[in-house]
């Protein structure tokens, strides 16, 4: 006996709604549950949740191994305009005390604005001579200071999960509903695929 129409109906849709259900439960655990839950005596856990140290240390690992090195930030140092934050970390240092030494009977009336602007051009320039030795410096503070890996690392495994599935599903959120919606097709067919089966065998 040939499979009625109710068959090639129901198993088809079925199918679809078991793939569907089956991939869009599959994308909510990537995140969900954020935190441990108890499901019949089973504890569950969001896949990020659950592995949020682990990928941190990847990510960190391949951050500071094949991404961002000690020698990138470094090279970023030589494109700063040292000419203009010398010139400006002077001036915020030395105003306070250009001011107090102007109020002095003798001094302050020497502190003209010329006499002071020469001489901060003077440091500048002065130590604007030395400008490798300051990277020089600079390059040694960073190998010593900054651990790439274990920065990234400590930021991802503080940066709470929450935000990382809404920032995933900003940029993936198409790429996802596709998933979701091929598994409905995929236990469509399947479904379909079982009725011929059935005919088939008839």
């Amino acid at each position: 006996m040939p499979p009625s129409l109710a068959t090639w109906i129901t198993l088809p849709l079925v199918g679809a709604l078991i793939g569907y259900a089956t991939n869009w439960l599959a994308v909510k655990m990537i995140f969900r549950p954020i935190r441990p839950v108890r499901v019949l005596g089973v504890r569950v856990q969001g896949l990020m949740g659950k592995r949020q140290g682990d990928l941190a240390r990847s990510i960190g690992k391949v951050v500071g191994g094949h991404l961002v090195g000690h020698d990138d930030v470094v090279r970023s140092f030589a494109k700063v305009d040292f000419d203009r934050l010398l010139g400006d970390v002077l001036e915020r240092g030395m105003a306070p005390k250009v001011q107090e030494l102007r109020s002095l009977p003798l001094i302050g009336g020497f502190l003209t604005e010329e006499r002071v602007a020469g001489l901060k051009a003077s440091l500048v320039q002065g130590i604007l001579q030395h400008k490798e030795l300051v990277l020089e410096r600079l390059e040694t503070a960073v190998e010593e200071g900054l651990d790439v890996r274990a920065l990234v690392a400590e930021k991802v495994a503080a940066f709470p999960v929450e935000k990382l599935e809404s920032l995933v599903l900003e940029v993936a959120s198409r790429e996802l509903r596709a998933i979701e919606v091929l598994g409905g097709v995929l236990g469509g067919l399947i479904g379909l695929g079982q009725v011929f089966l059935l005919w088939a065998l008839a």
